[in-house]
């Protein structure tokens, strides 16, 4: 079972990862840059955003996909706040209304069933870029205590699609010659996960009890663990050697 959150919990994830980022948008306006998303502004940000709501819900519903038309349309739109809004009830209402045996792409690994796929995707993708709203209108990278709405469980959740969803793939550039392991370990739960790194793509196991040998342990609360895996954070970061992971670990459609 790649998650243990259901259906609704990341859709109401959404939600609430939605309204953080009006909110801090809002806040810090639509010209502030981004400090996770360097040269990007937050009118940038949002029409990203945006965009990926719409995709996600024209993949789901069999519909025409044109994300360059869209993305257009946030750069352009009069309330790009509101444009954004639209965005997210239209892929919400397109996954409520899919049925459970959903038929469409999904590309990361060890992927759920294409509805609840997109349902715990589009979750991350709006939570990790309300973050990034959240940067701009601090003006610096977040640590957990400035994401209250974040829960330990949608954290979690998030780190498992991060290190065993997006690692694995033959496009991810996270690479070891001389081979190398890092164990993920947060203080919520009993278990984590370890990632083996060679010259070939990530090798991720999820683990339960004692930490394996490794040559890296990050520990630390499931959600500065979430921002800083997701190059959101420094919080938990162990430091040298750290910077391979976040010139490498970036996360590619």
């Amino acid at each position: 079972m790649t998650t243990t959150l259901d259906l609704a919990a990341h859709l109401e994830g959404l939600r609430a990862a939605m309204v953080a980022m009006v909110r801090y948008a809002d806040r810090a306006g639509l010209r502030a840059p981004v400090p996770t998303t360097p040269d990007w502004t937050l009118r940038r940000l949002v029409a990203h955003q945006g965009m990926v709501h719409r995709w996600a819900a024209a993949v789901v519903t069999g519909s025409e996909q044109t994300p360059d038309r869209w993305e257009h349309e946030g750069h352009e739109s009069t309330d790009p706040l509101e444009w954004l809004r639209d965005g997210a009830i239209e892929v919400v209402t397109a996954i409520s209304a899919a049925p459970e045996d959903l038929d469409v792409l999904v590309f990361l690994a060890d992927a759920p069933p294409p509805r609840r796929f997109w349902a715990r995707r589009q979750c991350h993708e709006t939570t990790i870029h309300a973050v990034d709203a959240l940067a701009a209108s601090l003006g610096r990278y977040p640590v957990a205590a400035d994401a209250p709405w974040i829960g330990d469980e949608l954290a979690l959740d998030g780190i498992d699609e991060l290190l065993t969803g997006f690692l694995p793939r033959p496009v991810s550039r996270l690479r070891s010659d001389e081979g190398r392991r890092i164990a993920v370990r947060p203080d919520e739960g009993e278990g984590g996960w370890l990632v083996e790194l060679t010259a070939r793509p990530p090798v991720t196991t999820r683990f339960v009890g004692g930490v394996p040998e490794a040559d890296v342990e990050l520990t630390g609360t499931a959600l500065a663990l979430y921002l800083t895996l997701w190059n959101r954070s420094d919080e938990a970061s162990p430091g040298g050697g750290w910077d391979d992971w976040r010139d490498s670990a970036q996360v590619v459609w």
